[in-house]
């Protein structure tokens, strides 16, 4: 019997980095991604379109994506917030756009200038620029990532229903796939589930994505809920490094090896290489001037190999 194989897909060299006080080069980023792909990943948030004065940290998209020609089997993502990175996004080799949302107001305006409302409104003139583009260009693939599903930093607790009804608008559109988001790490296992049942319900022909940060130490206990819910796509960033710019007190990412480990040996493929991402997990942290914060990082695998 085949295992069941869980895509993870790799957000470090954008959620994982736009939140560190060391702003890394372009060529760096594109090294930390080349890394993250000779260590399995094939689906990978590789920049993120937005203005350098907000988060200086991913200045350089175009830059990264030149080093990053296209490769067959491997998904570029880059991530925008408006129509204006839209446009930036287009101009590189970038093989999907990942559109951010905000559950809430407090949180859209603060990331984005943009109340929920206005926002729906942005991501429909995308999703209409996309049908009614002439070009003979390929487009990269759309997705949309809703933040702040299991609480805002500004607006408190998200409702079952208001997430249900922002997913179901987000699918009317025609968007496949939709990534829940828990922005602060604010969300527990049985709250994950509450959700994922209602998004199934509201936009049942999307693919579901779930995004963890593990600032309350739930991380790997939402993803486990996660899987266990039907999700089989998941994201995580390499030695747990991350945050938000915009979410007082958030820290990283749900950490690739960590989420790795826990899948394999509970008997899932993911097609990672579990040492080759230890070793990139330190080798970032190295270049980032101290540890990943990642328990495999510093315990490595078992058993030992």
């Amino acid at each position: 019997m085949s295992r069941r194989l869980i895509q993870i897909v790799e957000v470090g060299p954008r959620d994982g980095l736009q939140n560190e006080k060391t702003v890394l080069d372009p060529a760096v980023r594109a090294e930390l991604v080349r890394r993250l792909e000779a260590a399995g990943a094939r689906r990978i948030e590789a920049v993120s379109f937005v203005h350098p004065k907000y988060v200086p940290q991913m200045a350089g998209a175009e830059t990264v994506m030149a080093a990053l020609p296209h490769e067959a089997g491997r998904s570029r993502i880059g991530l925008v917030l408006n129509g204006r990175g839209y446009d930036r996004a287009l101009t590189t080799a970038v093989d999907e756009v990942n559109v951010s949302l905000s559950a809430t107001d407090g949180f859209g305006l603060k990331n984005q200038g943009l109340a929920v409302k206005d926002q729906l409104a942005m991501l429909g003139e995308i999703v209409a620029r996309r049908h009614n583009s002439q070009t003979s260009d390929v487009v990269p693939s759309l997705s949309a990532t809703l933040s702040c599903v299991w609480g805002c930093p500004f607006d408190g607790e998200v409702s079952v229903q208001q997430v249900g009804d922002l997913v179901g608008a987000i699918g009317a559109l025609g968007v496949g796939e939709i990534a829940l988001a828990d922005t602060i790490g604010a969300g527990d296992p049985w709250a994950v589930t509450r959700k994922v049942e209602a998004a199934r319900r509201a936009a049942p022909e999307a693919r579901l994505r779930l995004h963890f940060h593990d600032t309350r130490n739930t991380g790997l206990a939402n993803a486990y809920a996660g899987v266990e819910a039907g999700v089989d796509v998941l994201d995580a960033s390499v030695g747990g490094i991350g945050g938000c710019p915009f979410a007082p007190g958030a820290t990283g990412n749900i950490a690739t090896e960590d989420l790795v480990y826990m899948l394999e040996r509970a008997g899932f493929q993911t097609g990672y290489d579990l040492d080759a991402l230890i070793e990139t997990a330190r080798w970032i942290g190295a270049v980032l001037g101290r540890p990943a914060p990642s328990a495999l990082s510093r315990a490595g695998g078992f058993p030992r190999r």
